[in-house]
């Protein structure tokens, strides 16, 4: 196990006292490892759970077309298994997994939302709805229109490149809804917002959740020194965006949505509310270079 993953270890690597996957036999404990299955996700989201108690609460919401390895089909109808766009172990609806995507690599949904349609119209019948960087394959096109290969159209429009900076992309997310593991337009938390809008902006390997985006995404750089745009800042259990001189672009409990507001506001709130002092700053990697 890499040393810089042990904190995280329930949430990134597929491994149970019981069950873990072939690839760790010899770095982890298990009584058994197994290859796992390659899927990818079929419904619009789907939700994760890190325990599959009825009970527990949303961890993280996975993408349609977004992979993921199934080591463990349960009989009440969760598989177990890990994300193959940022690593993350839970259990799924089984229901909500496909065959794994074969032939052209999928393109990105850029729209914040879409809709995959029965024919290439306007006033086709929907059937159903895609969240923004969900992950389709084309095969053909037709008029304004692409062609799925799993069946229907999608909007040519929202395909189409996007913003190219995290900022411009994260702002596109205000006012939506707060929801804590939230990874859409329809509701979203502060580590989702921070990973949706650096994918949308070109860039991989993302962590999905603050305090492993705290500890290994881009460099740190000192929490004293005064913030420049661009500068994740960290709390416990949450991040925000500076998104401009003395701003902070965030999704947060307080506003319930994602809101932009003055940075040293934001600070002394939270700092009265119990959330305590900035922990960490940190710079998301360079772009990278378009392919």
């Amino acid at each position: 196990m890499r040393p810089e993953l042990k904190p995280f270890a329930r949430r990134l690597l597929p491994a149970r006292e019981d069950l873990a996957a072939e690839a760790l036999a010899g770095t982890v404990a298990a009584a058994r490892f197994v290859p796992g299955t390659h899927l990818r996700v079929t419904a619009p989201l789907l939700d994760l759970a890190l325990s599959p108690d009825p009970g527990a609460g949303l961890a993280t919401q996975l993408l349609h077309g977004e992979p993921f390895t199934v080591y463990e089909t349960r009989e009440d109808g969760l598989a177990w298994g890990q994300s193959g766009w940022d690593g993350y172990v839970g259990y799924v609806a089984a229901a909500g997994l496909g065959p794994a995507a074969e032939g052209a690599a999928p393109r990105r949904i850029t729209a914040i939302a879409s809709h995959i349609y029965s024919r290439p119209d306007i006033k086709a019948p929907v059937r159903a709805a895609l969240p923004w960087l969900a992950a389709v394959e084309t095969v053909g096109e037709s008029g304004n229109f692409l062609a799925l290969a799993g069946g229907g159209f999608v909007p040519r429009a929202h395909l189409a490149p996007g913003a190219g900076d995290f900022i411009a992309e994260a702002r596109r997310l205000a006012g939506t809804p707060y929801l804590w593991g939230g990874r859409s337009a329809a509701g979203i938390d502060c580590s989702g917002l921070v990973q949706l809008a650096l994918v949308a902006a070109g860039h991989v390997d993302v962590p999905r959740d603050s305090d492993m985006q705290a500890a290994l995404l881009g460099v740190a750089h000192d929490p004293g020194a005064a913030p420049e745009p661009g500068d994740l800042l960290f709390w416990k259990g949450h991040v925000g965006i500076v998104s401009g001189a003395d701003l902070l672009l965030h999704a947060n409990a307080h506003h319930m949505a994602v809101a932009e507001e003055p940075l040293g506001a934001a600070i002394a709130r939270i700092a009265a509310s119990g959330g305590g002092p900035v922990t960490g700053r940190r710079r998301p990697p360079a772009r990278p270079d378009p392919a």
